[in-house]
C-alpha cells in the first residue's frame, strides 16, 4: 500500500526545486497534493504536471491572512488536512556588514515567520483532527556557520530550534512535527544563484562528492510524513552527504 494513501498534503514553495520534487514522491506515495506558492505559472505547471491527484493555489506565506486561507482551502476542498511540508523560502549571499536591515527582516519573515504562520494555521485543524503531521525545510545552515548568509543562516537556525518546541508541545495531541535539514541541493535556484567557478568548493563540502538532487530530500519528506515515522518528533533530520559529520 502506498505510505500516503488518500493523506491531504498541502506543500508550500511547491512550483520548484524541493517543493516540486516533495510534489510528485508525496503523490507517487497516494497522497492529494495542494501546490502552495506566489508563482502561479508554474505553480499551475506542477500541479498539472502531477496529475489528478493535484491542485495549485496561490499563496504568499508571509501574509497572516493568505496562510489561513490556505489552510481553509484545503479543508473545503479535501474535508481536512493531514500533511504540512513549510518547503517555502530562500535568502541571498552578502557580506554580513552590509545587510540592510530590510533585507535582514525580509529573509526572516520568509523563512521563519511564513513557516510558523503555516504551522499555526494548520495547527489548529490538526488539533481538532486530533492528528497530522508537519515537516519544515530547515537547512544544515541552521546548525553550522556559512559566510556571507547571516540573515538565512540565522532564520533556519530558529525553524530548527522552533520545530523541537512544537515538536514536543503537540505530541500528546497527535500531531508530529519535524524538520529535514539538507546540504546544497542541485535546484534552479542554485543554477541561478552560483556562478560556475563557485560550485566546485560548495561541492566539496560535502564528504560524497555531490549535492544532493530533489528527488532525495523529497524522500526524507516523504518518510517523515508517513507513519514509518511514527515514533520521530521534534527531530531534524540532516540530510547532507557527510556535511556536517566532518
Amino acid at each position: 500500500m502506498e505510505r500516503l494513501y488518500q493523506k491531504i498534503a498541502l506543500i508550500t514553495g511547491g512550483a520548484g526545486g524541493i517543493g516540486e520534487a516533495c510534489a510528485r514522491a508525496m503523490a507517487k506515495e497516494g497522497a492529494r497534493v495542494i501546490v502552495a506558492d506566489i508563482d502561479e505559472v508554474n505553480g499551475a505547471r506542477v500541479a498539472g504536471g502531477v496529475g489528478a491527484n493535484a491542485c495549485f493555489f496561490k499563496l504568499d506565506v508571509t501574509q497572516e491572512a493568505e496562510t489561513e486561507a490556505a489552510v481553509a482551502f484545503a479543508v473545503e476542498r479535501f474535508g481536512r488536512l493531514d500533511i504540512l511540508v513549510n518547503n517555502a523560502g530562500g535568502g541571498k549571499l552578502g557580506p554580513s556588514h552590509d545587510e540592510s536591515l530590510e533585507r535582514w527582516r525580509r529573509t526572516l519573515t520568509l523563512n521563519l515567520d511564513g513557516a510558523f504562520l503555516m504551522a499555526r494555521a494548520a495547527l489548529r485543524h490538526m488539533c481538532k483532527n486530533g492528528k497530522g503531521a508537519i515537516v519544515n525545510m530547515a537547512s544544515v545552515h541552521g546548525h553550522v556557520g556559512f559566510p556571507e548568509h547571516v540573515a538565512y543562516t540565522s532564520a533556519k537556525g530558529a525553524v530548527v530550534n522552533m520545530t523541537r518546541a512544537l515538536g514536543v508541545e503537540y505530541a500528546r495531541k497527535g500531531i508530529r512535527v519535524n524538520a529535514v535539514c539538507p546540504g546544497f541541493v542541485n535546484t534552479p535556484l542554485i543554477a541561478r544563484e552560483v556562478s560556475p567557478e563557485d560550485l566546485p568548493p560548495m561541492i566539496a563540502l560535502h564528504p560524497i562528492g555531490r549535492m544532493a538532487e530533489p528527488s532525495e530530500i523529497a524522500a526524507a519528506v516523504v518518510f517523515l510524513a508517513s507513519d514509518e515515522a511514527s515514533f520521530i518528533v521534534g527531530a531534524n533530520l540532516i540530510v547532507d552527504g557527510g556535511y556536517t559529520a566532518q
